[in-house]
């Protein structure tokens, strides 16, 4: 097994997307002044392509999502709500990209870790012609890694996020799936995207199901959270959502190599000498000070590596990154033993997927060819999620398959298995092939 594929286990490039344009010097100032205070987000003077028809002058409730640069704007103050409450919404009708399914961006409430009432944003897409009998079925989709900046929310691209993605999406439209999926909070909204924190991400994967249930009545009560690498720790994590259940019922969870081992991050980046995994691990040094007060980024670091993180911190997941090349990890993660200690059970303690028993059905999946997460760590997870009684987890495995591989190997196994709990009948699915990685 080679070392790079256990530096990857869990900050997983599933979320791979063609270079873009960098979020620019003003974002990558923001994200310098989030190294030592964590908070805010980029803002840009001109419009973004995603936009409603309302004017932002009035910030108390648009009827439209609107979008300065990267960043949706929202209410400010935001109103009190219940989780999954809507706070505006943009039709952009059919796309045919994604099998004419109707699409809209949402900004939606949801709760993070801490328990704060906060916006997060993402797209909602139905399939066409008439619902069936008891409505469309809801497949809640949980992204991979794209980046921490706002530029990085796959609301904002056309295939969100990845072709990987929009093919498995694509998938399940054409299985009688309606589809919501979540940026999860701080990719695309204000504040520091809080990367690989379990609770943050799984109420944003709960929540907006509930918030398409508002856009769109007559969704059918039973969802299902379905999601790869980051996304893959996050639909288990939304397993745990507290959420009323009156009007709607989690059927089951799917996570697709999914992300875990978080203690084990900073040290085995540190140890690779690989420069091109520094991007994941500042995403996670991210992640841990946006909820941790007392971690310091700029002093952890000191003045070079904080100069560096700001730079990868405004920019997306890309294959390389010109500002690591060359780079020492040594020089650019230069904590001692015992800060990485510390640091890593911080990580692992909010962001590990397999410290609770899951109290739905599970399946997970793994390729057995993933050069990104190890197949032994998801063994482990399963391993440890059967010992904790969680209600059911099945596991398989795909010999051959690498990372995004196995999204296209494994989907009518997943249609399959939501159809067994409660979703969509899918007769005519056929595997699909997908980049190899």
């Amino acid at each position: 097994m080679r070392i790079q594929s256990l530096l990857h286990l869990l900050v997983t490039r599933a979320g791979r997307v063609p270079r873009r344009r960098r979020a620019g010097r003003l974002c990558a100032a923001v994200f310098a002044a989030a190294l030592t205070a964590v908070g805010g987000s980029c803002a840009f003077s001109h419009q973004g392509d995603i936009t409603g028809t309302v004017d932002t002058s009035d910030r108390r409730m648009p009827s439209g999502v609107t979008m300065v640069g990267h960043t949706y704007q929202v209410p400010d103050p935001l109103p009190a709500a219940v989780p999954g409450s809507l706070i505006a919404s943009t039709d952009h009708g059919p796309d045919a990209r994604l099998e004419g399914a109707r699409r809209w961006t949402v900004l939606y409430h949801s709760t993070n870790a801490r328990g704060a009432d906060i916006p997060v944003s993402g797209t909602v897409l139905l399939p066409p012609g008439a619902a069936p009998r008891g409505g469309w079925p809801v497949v809640s989709w949980a992204h991979g890694t794209t980046g921490v900046a706002d530029a990085c929310a796959p609301s904002q691209s056309a295939n969100l996020g990845a072709d990987a993605f929009a093919q498995e999406l694509r998938a399940f439209l054409r299985a009688g799936y309606a589809v919501a999926a979540s940026d999860y909070p701080g990719l695309g909204t204000p504040a520091v995207h809080t990367y690989l924190v379990g609770a943050d991400e799984g109420n944003a994967v709960a929540d907006i199901v509930t918030a398409a249930g508002r856009l769109v009545p007559g969704l059918s009560p039973v969802w299902f959270a379905v999601g790869h690498s980051q996304g893959g720790q996050a639909a288990l994590f939304a397993a745990h959502a507290r959420r009323p259940t009156a009007t709607q019922r989690l059927g089951a969870v799917v996570a697709v190599a999914p992300a875990s081992h978080l203690e084990a991050m900073l040290a085995g980046v540190k140890a690779s000498h690989v420069p091109s995994e520094l991007s994941f691990a500042f995403y996670s040094l991210a992640g841990l000070a946006a909820i941790d007060p007392s971690v310091n980024l700029r002093s952890l670091l000191g003045p070079a590596a904080a100069a560096t993180a700001s730079h990868v911190l405004a920019d997306c997941v890309t294959d390389s990154d010109p500002v690591l090349n060359g780079l020492d990890t040594e020089r650019m993660l230069p904590l001692s033993a015992e800060q990485m200690r510390q640091m890593g059970e911080r990580m692992g303690a909010y962001g590990d997927p397999d410290r609770s028993a899951v109290p739905v059905p599970a399946l997970v999946i793994q390729g057995k060819a993933d050069q990104d997460v190890p197949p032994a760590w998801t063994d482990a997870v399963v391993a440890h999620l059967r010992r904790l009684s969680s209600s059911a987890v099945l596991y398989r495995t795909y010999p051959g398959a690498g990372h995004n591989q196995v999204l296209g190997q494994s989907v009518c196994d997943v249609l399959a298995y939501l159809h067994a709990h409660g979703g969509a009948r899918s007769d005519a699915c056929t595997t699909s092939r997908t980049a190899a990685r």
